[in-house]
């Protein structure tokens, strides 16, 4: 069970605390002086709050003993919940504790039932920074893993969405079969198809990229599968060679493949079911043996529904599908990210103001136009730090679904004062609302404090 360290002077209150408690199913140790209380919490690990008083010595009133205290327990157990009790006269000294971490302090004489809400909510917060840690010390692992086993080309991450889509892209690797990345523009799609290439049988072999969307249309087939000399207007005299035939022994990544025509889809289904093709303008037939990457943000199967897209070929290229999430999905990922560019354009770090701002923002244009901004921001910054004038990030349109009050809801509620270890002054900054307005809303949602 965990236990509950009370630290006062006066023995009745620690009588009474004692009964409080126990009377609640908690388990306490006391002490009456700062000193035992220290010595209290190095024998007992398992102690998971602090409640203490302000003033320890006769006629004292400052508080000045409590604050000494408050940060000598800080100094052994940095995360551990403190409750303060204070008078009146203390009232200043308790407030500027709270901003300094203290989880909350309550008034002499307390009420009953507020304390113990109080308690039991920090012992639930606890728990659940408890678990998270153990979560996020997990994913550390997790993540350190996949880096040693294999080569993941420098990509930035903290999302769980991206450890698995990794994790499925490192093992797709080994073996030939092909592979399509779905996911928005500006996601990253490249990045994943080199980290496949990377670790795959083929990485000593030609790795040819290709972008289908930014080819005309009459120069898709000659780019893609070759053309003899003169077999199309501006040939030239010079047979071609198509990327099939450079990428032989390799592979050959082509992005944007809702954008290859008709006649180039009917080649590429011929070339992924036999490895044969003909060149533009030739009837001889070529063999090759090459692996395909493809990549799309397009709704491939509504272009099917439309007749503009091969089902067979879909298939085909649909072996695997890796599926990468926009930028707003994984969240953990954006300020990783925005400090590795902010990296590689000098020293520069991001204020306070500036993470939240970078956090709240959609990034509909996801890594491509965060790693811009940071650019930008890095050039137009002034100073060592950057702040959200200097993000200069566009306001939301009417038509997003951005609420631009922000009223915060139970679940952000709970979850930023568990991200805080309950300390309500955190919290408040966090959310940016007063003390008084947070404390409206936890009373509001029946949220215990």
């Amino acid at each position: 069970m965990d236990k509950i360290l009370i630290i006062d002077d006066n023995p009745g209150v620690v009588s009474a605390l004692e009964l409080l408690l126990s009377l609640h199913g908690m388990e306490t140790v006391s002490a009456v002086t700062p000193t035992a209380g220290i010595q209290l919490l190095q024998q007992h690990r398992d102690i998971r709050l602090v409640i203490q008083d302000m003033n320890f010595t006769a006629d004292t009133t400052s508080g000045e003993e409590g604050r000494e205290l408050f940060f000598a327990l800080r100094e052994i157990e940095p995360d551990l919940p403190v409750i303060l009790l204070t008078a009146w006269t203390q009232l200043e000294m308790a407030v500027e504790l709270v901003k300094a971490g203290a989880a909350d302090y309550l008034g002499k004489p307390w009420d009953d039932n507020k304390l113990i809400a109080t308690v039991n909510n920090l012992l639930e917060l606890r728990e659940l920074q408890e678990q998270q840690r153990q979560a996020q010390s997990h994913a550390r692992r997790e993540r350190q893993e996949l880096e040693e086993q294999f080569d993941l080309q420098g990509i930035v991450y903290r999302s769980n969405a991206m450890q698995k889509l990794l994790e499925m892209a490192t093992q797709v690797a080994r073996s030939d079969v092909p592979v399509l990345i779905t996911g928005p523009n500006g996601a990253g799609k490249e990045k994943i198809a080199d980290i496949v290439q990377a670790n795959s049988p083929l990485r000593d072999g030609p790795f040819l990229k290709v972008n289908v969307g930014a080819l005309p249309e009459d120069l898709m087939e000659a780019e893609l599968f070759g053309a003899e000399a003169g077999a199309y207007t501006g040939a030239g005299n010079r047979a071609r060679v198509g990327r099939f035939e450079a990428a032989d022994g390799g592979t050959l990544f082509l992005d944007e493949i809702g954008e290859l025509s008709a006649s180039g889809q009917v080649k590429l289904l011929r070339v992924l079911q036999t490895g044969e093709f003909q060149r533009l303008g030739s009837s001889q037939t070529r063999r090759v043996k090459v692996r395909v990457i493809s990549a799309t943000n397009a709704d491939l199967a509504r272009q099917i529904g439309a007749g503009e897209f091969r089902q067979d070929l879909f298939y085909r290229l649909n072996v695997i599908e890796l599926k990468l999430p926009p930028l707003c999905e994984r969240p953990q990922d954006i300020l990783p990210l925005a400090r590795r560019f902010l990296g590689e354009t000098g020293q520069k770090s991001l204020s306070p103001q500036a993470e939240t701002a970078l956090r709240q923002y959609d990034w509909p244009g996801n890594v491509r136009e965060l790693q811009n901004t940071m650019q930008r921001a890095a050039v137009l910054s002034k100073g060592d730090t950057i702040d959200p004038d200097t993000l200069s990030l566009p306001e939301p349109s009417s038509s997003t679904s951005v609420d631009l009050s922000f009223e915060p809801d139970r679940e952000l509620l709970e979850r930023t004062l568990a991200g805080c270890n309950g300390v309500i002054a955190q919290a408040a900054r966090e959310l940016g609302l007063s003390r008084q307005a947070l404390y409206r809303r936890l009373d509001k949602y029946g949220i215990s404090y």
